[in-house]
């Protein structure tokens, strides 16, 4: 629609399609206005649907609404910020919410990640985190140290360093070579081998020596830096091997190469611990975060990094920026605000520990679903899960499509797909009454379209 038709006294009803205007990410545009899933509100479990109804929120939004939806504590803080300061530049000038939320971060990240870097979504953590690997080998005096490692599968957000390290092809084929120096290691997930897991599978961890492989390509000399999720998340939920992680921790340490874990989705409580670090143990050289960091109330991301990479930079004639790198909306004070009303929700519920407790119980409802028509394979680790369908004869995706729309429209129930693997993971503050309520809800609509 144009300007002119707008002032002229147009609107967006008298056009063809009034949704045309939003073209909307990673979303069949086509598909969905056509028939639309329209959300007009929210709060604490369920979305509100414009025509009135309940929707139960069986993916925490996209795996961000840990603490539930327009949390009281949380509105609060943020109507208040915004009455206070509505923004302030973090290039040479800061805000108190900004100190107080690093400080309170690095106090709950595992091991030695005592400084934060603020940006606003996964994507741009991640593509930081890459930046800062680079840098730090630079300002060490080991230039060569440029080549980036990741996985097959792996998401690592939209940025071009994201899905230059990332390993799923539809993201990544239609935008030329990206990065140079870039390679991959295998994913994680045999079916055969991994048929129906709860937790961490049993077999893979040789997987993680395929690293050595990749090093003695290329030369330590010029590894920067391996990034993995400790779960891949968006994929379809491939939990870590047994003892991966800490595999991989080994091979980088004896090759003086930095670690990487994105945990943009595991982070804040997902799996039963604040970060995946934690649970397995495992301290990465850097460890991005976003999404449950506001409980998605607000854009925020940023990346933890080991007090020794960041001494690293502090050299040089004190003025002088340490790193040149950073967004006009790093440390947002809305986002600031609403981040510190959400990690207190966190402690004061105990969120984390609660989906501790809960993860057997999740467990036992979804893979109770075994045997439902269809159902290839089902994968669960803490609050999360991914659940395989067997894909329609020259149609993949679109039986998983069918089964989400009309469990939105039908059965009152969001969650999010990836090709035929259906992914769940609610709001942490789902009690096991809901958790029943989202089985019994997918088991209908899994029958209803097969």
């Amino acid at each position: 629609m144009s300007l002119a038709h707008d002032q002229a006294g147009g609107s967006a009803a008298s056009a063809p399609n009034d949704l045309e205007a939003f073209w909307m990410p990673f979303t069949a545009n086509r598909a969905f206005k056509a028939r639309p899933r329209v959300i007009t509100g929210a709060k604490d479990l369920h979305y509100i649907a414009n025509d009135g109804r309940k929707i139960l929120d069986g993916a925490a939004g996209l795996w961000c609404c840990n603490a539930g939806h327009n949390r009281d504590p949380i509105v609060a803080a943020i109507q208040q910020q915004a009455a206070e300061l509505d923004y302030a530049p973090a290039f040479q000038f800061g805000h108190p919410k900004a100190f107080t939320l690093a400080s309170r971060l690095a106090a709950l990240a595992p091991g030695d990640l005592d400084h934060v870097f603020f940006v606003n979504s996964g994507s741009e953590a991640v593509d930081t985190a890459l930046k800062i690997a680079l840098a730090y080998w630079n300002v060490q005096g080991k230039g060569s140290k440029t080549r980036l490692i990741g996985r097959e599968r792996g998401y690592h957000g939209v940025g071009f360093g994201g899905i230059s390290v990332g390993g799923i092809v539809s993201n990544r084929k239609l935008y030329g070579t990206l990065l140079a120096g870039v390679d991959h290691l295998p994913h994680t997930y045999n079916r055969a081998e991994q048929a129906y897991s709860r937790g961490e599978p049993d077999w893979g961890v040789h997987l993680a020596d395929e690293l050595e492989r990749i090093v003695t390509l290329h030369d330590a000399s010029t590894v920067a830096a391996v990034i993995v999720e400790p779960m891949a998340g968006s994929t379809g939920v491939l939990p870590p091997p047994k003892g991966y992680l800490q595999r991989l921790r080994e091979i980088c340490d004896k090759h003086g190469i930095l670690l990487i874990f994105d945990e943009v989705i595991t982070g804040f409580g997902r799996l039963g611990a604040g970060f995946a670090a934690e649970r397995y143990g495992v301290v990465p050289d850097i460890l991005t975060f976003a999404k449950g960091v506001t409980s998605g109330s607000v854009p925020m991301g940023g990346c933890f990094v080991r007090k020794g990479i960041y001494d690293a930079f502090m050299q040089g004639p004190e003025r002088s920026v340490e790193l040149p790198h950073g967004y006009t909306y790093s440390a947002h004070p809305l986002a600031c605000a609403a981040a510190l009303a959400t990690l207190d929700i966190y402690r004061d519920e105990g969120l984390f520990e609660r989906a501790r407790a809960l993860e057997p119980a999740w467990a036992d409802a979804i893979h109770g679903l075994k045997g439902e028509p269809n159902i290839e394979d089902i994968r669960t680790i803490g609050i999360v899960a991914g659940i395989d369908l067997t894909p329609r004869e020259g149609a993949p995706g679109a039986r998983a499509y069918e089964v989400m729309e009309r469990a939105f429209h039908e059965y009152d129930l969001m969650l999010r797909i990836t090709g035929d693997t259906l992914a769940l993971s609610p709001p942490l503050i789902i009690r096991e009454a809901e958790i029943g309520e989202i089985a019994d809800k997918l088991r209908k609509v899994i029958r209803a379209v097969a």
